[in-house]
């Protein structure tokens, strides 16, 4: 059993333990979805680009690499982008990018 203790400023008959509960969920639900992938398989905290709009620039990025593998179906984002690594055509392809032979 775990106790947890919070603060809220929802009035008491919308903060049930119900509600809080889904709250609390959902916010982990975003950081292991977006936040924990980009920290682990993007390695972002060790970046050393720190310079004007890069940063921005750069989590958009990965955000729009962790958007398009998921809308592809891909759940294990550090796994597709092992296999799109080696497989540059179906990457490009993921952008609407087809290569002729």
């Amino acid at each position: 059993m775990e106790v947890v203790y919070g603060v809220t400023s929802l009035r008491p008959e919308r903060a049930t333990p119900g509600h809080l509960l889904a709250l609390v969920r959902g916010h982990w639900q975003i950081e292991n979805k977006s936040h924990w992938v980009r920290d682990v398989t993007f390695d972002e905290d060790r970046s050393q680009v720190r310079c004007g709009n890069i940063p921005q620039v750069m989590a958009a990025l990965r955000n729009t690499a962790i958007g398009l593998l998921r809308w592809a179906g891909h759940t294990n984002i550090a796994a597709a982008c092992r296999r799109l690594a080696a497989q540059p055509v179906q990457a490009l392809a993921l952008i609407g990018i087809v290569l002729e032979n």
